[in-house]
């Protein structure tokens, strides 16, 4: 290894050689900062190729320039939905569906104020630089809103009776992505697995998180009280009002007294009809008794037709 102050003594040798020190090591840094020449063209990054955003709040989808030489080079973003693309920013302006709603923020990131959920599609950035060897590239990128749910509609049974089965429904249709559902039974939340909590351990019910069904296989006294459901996702949660539903015994003497009612009713019914049929058949052969006409007493001739011109006399008359 040379000394500084052998140079002296050394020659033209040392120093050719520290002339080639700095060359070598701004070749090295070069290569392991991985610096690309411009001179290769145009080329596209982004932070995020997936992004979601809640409605209603602004979102920056980012196509960041690595490299170009062209100095004023053409942006464009198009909107892809359903496979079919349209303009949202071309010739420096927004456009399209965008169009008040964002502006185009350096070098080539476009902003939305706030987004809706017609503005879930993919969104895709396309860059041209005519002095560039490569003077084209493009980079795409999926916008999802995420949607709040809305109040749900719940059916909540009003009374039902103890051992029986009954089910509560959920259903919400805005949510995006698809809410999950919760239950609450007197403003305490109802866990998947009865089986975790020991109010519950005995307890029959199911929840379906996923179609907001909550079913009881058999109702006890202790799930007569207030039900209310929630259902959420990323974008916030919304819940319908509380409604009660009432359990009662299974009232013996009732249903014996309303069968017993019901037998003693359907004697009567058939005793009237009877009876009236009956009525009907005595009145008519009555009737027909008073109505006969018995044969008129005759002074014993037999009178036969004027036909014949003469008379006979009976038998009874001739003795």
């Amino acid at each position: 290894t040379l000394q500084d102050g052998d140079c002296a003594t050394r020659g033209l040798f040392c120093s050719l050689r520290q002339l080639s020190r700095p060359v070598l090591q701004s070749q090295s840094v070069s290569f392991l900062t991985g610096h690309i020449p411009s001179s290769l063209g145009v080329i596209l990054r982004t932070t995020d190729k997936i992004v979601w955003a809640n409605e209603f709040e602004p979102i920056e989808l980012t196509c960041l320039i690595e490299s170009i030489s062209t100095n004023n080079p053409r942006i464009e973003w198009k909107k892809i939905k359903n496979g079919v693309p349209s303009y949202v920013y071309f010739q420096n302006r927004i456009s399209g569906d965008l169009e008040h709603r964002a502006q185009l923020r350096e070098p080539a990131n476009i902003l939305i104020f706030n987004t809706t959920r017609s503005d879930t599609a993919e969104y895709r950035c396309e860059v041209a630089a005519i002095d560039d060897q490569r003077d084209f590239d493009e980079i795409l990128i999926s916008l999802a809103v995420r949607v709040k749910p809305v109040v749900p509609r719940c059916s909540v049974p009003e009374a039902v009776t103890v051992g029986t089965s009954t089910e509560m429904r959920c259903l919400e249709n805005e949510g995006f992505p698809a809410p999950q559902y919760r239950w609450f039974h007197n403003n305490e939340e109802l866990p998947q697995d009865p089986k975790i909590s020991p109010k519950l351990v005995n307890s029959s019910y199911s929840i379906n998180p996923d179609t907001g069904g909550l079913k009881f296989r058999r109702v006890r006294k202790e799930d007569a009280g207030e039900y209310y459901c929630q259902a959420k996702n990323d974008a916030g949660h919304a819940q319908c009002p509380p409604q009660m539903m009432e359990v009662y015994d299974v009232d013996i003497l009732g249903i014996f007294l309303k069968s017993f009612g019901a037998v003693i009713v359907f004697f009567c019914l058939a005793a009237t009809i009877c009876h009236s049929l009956r009525r009907g058949c005595f009145s008519k052969k009555g009737h027909n008794e008073n109505n006969y006409n018995w044969p008129a007493q005759t002074d014993g001739v037999e009178y036969g037709d004027a036909d014949e011109g003469h008379f006979r006399h009976k038998s009874s008359f001739i003795i």
